[in-house]
């Protein structure tokens, strides 16, 4: 039955029933073989068939519901059980927002040294792909804000406060302020993540609040594509201090603090809410709260 719900669910996240079975490692025959057994074994029809997946059925929709605990519990005991045996060991899902990349390694690296048996995946995603991930099971953990929109029930552990500054190539003449206001940066030429982005909603908010609205001749989800237009001396860019310390060498770059408000947001480690968590993810939850207390 679990393998089964396993395949029920690969298919929900990938709605094709081919790269469905790609994921859980079947073909296409057996996968859609095990879909009709579940569904003999419910007694409902959980998806809307055609020459294509065209979705789940009310039904399946809650059977889906269902799927994710059961499974997600079923991989708690048997990560448990094989850490009982061979330790710590497995791999890990993270997906982290872009903006928090320049820090993931003080969290992972000394995670790392004490669970060597983990292999780490980091993937760059959305805040809203970090819960969307937890909840279908493609992701273990997550790094996001904690503070601006909501979570839902999950596991947290705050790890920094996200503070704000301007970017600008150090030729610019703005390179001399020692502070500027979101109102004064929102006449600049401004290259900006893109409008999915949590942190793009934080910076228009910000600007609203200084009476502005924001006007980004240049939006992208990449933090490199932004930092590249910068260097130009054409554009400047409004960036968290934890990634302007990575790129803001005195030669090249020059990160100025905006004020009135020093606005900040905390951001932290997330998953499910889910007790016993796996042991892999447990001990990663502990790290995060080590991390938080220095």
């Amino acid at each position: 039955m679990i393998d089964k719900l396993e395949m029920f669910i690969a298919l929900a996240n990938e709605r094709h029933f081919g790269r469905a079975a790609e994921v859980v490692g079947v073909t296409q025959p057996s996968l859609s073989s095990a879909l009709r057994q579940l569904e003999d074994h419910l007694g409902v029809k959980l998806v809307f068939r055609g020459s294509r997946f065209q979705g789940l059925t009310p039904e399946g929709q809650r059977v889906l519901d269902w799927a994710l605990r059961i499974v997600g519990d079923a991989r708690t005991m048997r990560e448990e059980m094989r850490a009982l045996k061979q330790g710590v060991s497995g791999n890990l899902r993270i997906g982290v927002i872009p903006t928090a990349l320049p820090m993931i390694a003080q969290l992972t690296l000394p995670f790392l040294d004490r669970n060597p048996s983990v292999d780490l995946t980091i993937l760059s995603r959305t805040s809203i792909e970090i819960l969307d991930g937890i909840e279908r099971l493609e992701l273990d953990a997550g790094i996001t804000y904690l503070d601006n929109e909501p979570l839902g029930r999950v596991s947290q552990v705050a790890l920094y406060r996200e503070s704000y500054r301007l970017l600008v190539a150090a030729a610019s003449p703005l390179a001399r302020r020692r502070s500027i206001t979101w109102a004064e940066v929102a006449d600049l030429p401004l290259c900006l993540l893109t409008g999915d982005m949590q942190n793009r909603r934080i910076v228009n908010q910000h600007l609203a609040e200084a009476g502005a609205a924001a006007k980004a001749t240049v939006e992208s989800n990449s933090t490199i594509a932004l930092i590249a237009h910068v260097a130009t001396g054409r554009w400047v860019s409004i960036v968290p201090e934890t990634l302007a310390g990575m790129h803001g060498a005195e030669s090249t770059f020059k990160a100025i603090p905006i004020v009135k408000p020093e606005a900040s947001h905390l951001v932290g480690l997330i998953a499910a809410l889910r007790e016993p968590h796996t042991p892999v993810l447990g001990a990663l939850l502990d790290q995060a709260r080590k991390v938080a207390s220095v």
